[in-house]
């Protein structure tokens, strides 16, 4: 692993060359290769970066995907050559290297492990309370009855952290004589607040505990007070009422949403997808935009949209305009939407101090999802005692503004609480959780402990192609005698799981499909196996879960399906680890039996070496069949497509059909063989080369 600031040579290398780079000549640069001709004809071996890095290429590789991950490098083409990628420094880029910041995004960066500490008078209670208390673990009973103001609870992947929030509650209503009209408890989602409710409904049969999202607790707030806030009545917006709203948006800007798709997304991210769901991102992406700002407390502003070339302006003016005409229709008619409705109860709280509840207890759930302006209303409120239960380990969610570095500073703002780790794992089997603790090793958090042995049940498969990928998924989806209901296939994309879904409903498979903007069910019957993106399944867990496409490119994810998110600046985290987070909580959902499959040449880097021991490795080979090698087409198409998604245009424009065919037909198994087949010059030869033979000689 490089150490904390190596990255900043990096950055300078990019400065010091004089013309713009690509990644193999940067690498060659950094490791000092003096055999590459560009080296000494340019005479970059006189360079002070030269020879500045002592890593492999592959680490390099890592950082560069890093830098470019964070915004401080920017990749763009060559006028002379559109698909030849070079690297150039952003702004943000040149302002590291006099000031680093990147490393302090790190959730190891300045984080202290705290060892949870059980008292004899804790002890004491223990027993006292052995009927209340006998099913929990020391730390759990820790959490439940401690009686420091301010407590912090990180619970680990599958530690019982709902429970545990639960049982306090119980027990300061039992035990404590609190009034549970005194309770808050907050989540983050209706499902979490309907569990929460149905937990404490068992203590509480006359729901006296109030029990909210941050969402539904200023609704309410504010349909009570309307007039505090506003000098009309105003609603929560529908989710019709946005569709109506962007339509006259975009008739207002002398428009339309096939114009407005093919301007918004690559043709990357188009692919795959039904204009109905293109268009449902692209509305929510700009209403993302609107919160985003709100939440910020900034004006609209065009400038601080981020766009280097010429679509990417045009489309940032797109979504600027459409923002802008959603701000105006919104006041004009009375609107709010969920970033307006916290905002607008901490603007009463602000105005009106004798207006805020008074709680004695709030208890917050999912506190690694906070944001800045959640934590301003939490603050407001003013509670004399504060319980916060949440994970670094598993915050995702740092593109739409949580913050994690509220979990992680909590001492420093609470310098009298106490800080409970709940450590042992009562979902997954001793091996899955030995997985998840190296996965997540480079964030210096506390290693969980298994509850369960259970037998070594891992597999790493690697394929010749995407299809062959998803076929061996269903057809051990078929082969299995677990109830479909106890099986997961995870994605890290939305793309990812259409195409299964296809092959899916082929096959007359019931499905649930979870993806980032929806939930439905595909030929819904009553034994449903779920699809899933891995950040709309957060919580759930399942006997066998498949996370697929385990390589580079998804994890970490290349390119987001969400253009905004790179027009928008959302710098407060470190992005390849909020992925590095994405890809353990994706693992995490297993109980007893875990694939991580992918095609491609290689896996993640987040399998590292000392991961492979937890784990069953094995290569799926397929072989040609028929004349023209009917299965090799496929995975020569399969490989086309995904380099397609990955440069960004159309497979045509790579490798034409027949050249497909042809090699298929004449099966090269030399560089030089390859010269022979139809469409193939020095150039494909040389960027594409080994890599079709590899997938040749599958």
């Amino acid at each position: 692993m490089s150490h904390d600031l190596d990255y900043i040579f990096v950055l300078k290398a990019i400065q010091e060359i004089p013309f713009n780079v690509g990644k193999k000549l940067l690498v060659d640069v950094l490791r000092g290769n003096i055999t590459n001709d560009s080296v000494t004809r340019n005479d970059l071996d006189s360079l002070d970066s030269f020879g500045a890095l002592a890593y492999e290429p592959d680490e390099i590789h890592v950082m560069i995907d890093r830098l470019i991950m964070n915004h401080l490098i920017r990749q763009t083409s060559i006028k002379s050559n559109q698909f030849w990628k070079v690297l150039e420094l952003t702004l943000d880029g040149e302002h590291e290297i006099v000031e680093p910041s990147l490393h302090k995004k790190k959730v190891s960066y300045g984080f202290e492990e705290k060892e949870t500490i059980i008292t004899s008078k804790d002890r004491e209670i223990f027993a006292a309370l052995d009927s209340f208390l006998h099913t929990y673990n020391d730390e759990q009973k820790k959490a439940i009855i401690c009686d420091k103001d301010f407590i912090l609870c990180i619970a680990g992947a599958g530690s019982g952290k709902t429970t545990v929030l639960s049982k306090r509650v119980e027990f300061l209503t039992k035990y404590k004589s609190v009034n549970p009209k005194s309770v808050l408890a907050i989540t983050f989602t209706r499902k979490a607040r309907q569990e929460m409710t149905q937990r404490m409904s068992e203590f509480d049969p006359d729901g006296l505990i109030q029990v909210e999202t941050f969402n539904s607790f200023c609704e309410k707030f504010l349909q009570k007070h309307n007039d505090l806030a506003y000098d009309k009545q105003v609603r929560l917006i529908s989710y019709r009422d946005k569709y109506s709203i962007m339509n006259k948006a975009l008739t207002a800007l002398n428009t339309d949403m096939s114009r407005a798709i093919a301007l918004y997304f690559t043709f990357a991210q188009r692919k795959g997808k039904a204009d109905e769901q293109l268009a449902t991102i692209f509305m929510n992406d700009c209403f993302f935009v609107r919160d985003y700002f709100r939440y910020k407390n900034k004006a609209l502003d065009r400038s601080l949209f981020m766009a280097s070339e010429l679509k990417h302006k045009q489309s940032a003016d797109l979504v600027y305009r459409v923002c802008s005409y959603i701000e105006e229709h919104m006041l004009q008619h009375g609107l709010r939407d969920f970033a307006d409705q916290l905002l607008d109860t901490i603007a009463i709280f602000k105005q009106y101090p004798k207006m805020v509840p008074k709680f004695d207890h709030i208890l917050i759930d999912e506190y690694q999802d906070v944001n800045s302006t959640q934590i301003e209303f939490v603050d407001l409120l003013n509670s004399k005692s504060i319980f916060c239960v949440g994970d670094p380990r598993q915050s995702i969610f740092g593109w739409r503004g949580s913050d994690i570095k509220y979990i992680l500073d909590f001492e420093k703002k609470y310098p009298d609480c106490e800080i409970v780790s709940l450590v042992k794992n009562y979902r997954s089997t001793q091996p899955i959780v030995n997985l998840m603790n190296k996965a997540i090793e480079p964030l210096g958090l506390p290693d969980l402990k298994s509850h369960n042995e259970g037998k070594k049940d891992i597999t790493l498969l690697k394929f010749s192609s995407e299809t062959t990928e998803f076929e061996f998924v269903i057809q051990n989806i078929l082969a299995s005698n677990l109830s479909r209901q106890e099986i997961f296939v995870l994605a890290r994309t939305n793309r990812q799981l259409t195409e299964i879904s296809k092959m899916m409903r082929s096959r007359q498979i019931n499905h649930i499909v979870r993806s980032d903007e929806q939930k439905k069910n595909v030929l819904a019957g009553p034994n449903d196996v779920t699809l899933a993106t891995i950040h709309s399944i957060k919580g759930l867990e399942a006997d066998m879960v498949f996370v697929i496409g385990v390589n580079g490119q998804n994890f970490p994810c290349k390119g987001s399906e969400h253009p905004v998110i790179d027009m928008v600046k959302v710098d407060e985290y470190d992005q390849e680890e909020e992925e590095r987070r994405l890809f353990y909580v994706g693992i995490s959902r297993a109980r007893k039996t875990l694939f991580l499959t992918y095609s491609g040449t290689k896996h993640t880097h987040f399998i590292t070496s000392s991961m492979l021991s937890f784990l069953e490795e094995k290569t799926i080979k397929t072989k040609s069949t028929g004349p023209t090698g009917n299965s090799l087409m496929a995975r020569l198409k399969d490989w086309r497509k995904n380099l397609s998604l990955e440069l960004e245009v159309p497979a045509y424009v790579l490798m034409h059909d027949r050249t497909l065919i042809d090699l298929a037909q004449r099966l090269p198994s030399s560089l030089q063989e390859l010269e022979e087949v139809h469409g193939f010059g020095p150039t494909k030869i040389m960027k594409y080369g080994e890599e079709i033979l590899d997938i040749i000689q599958g």
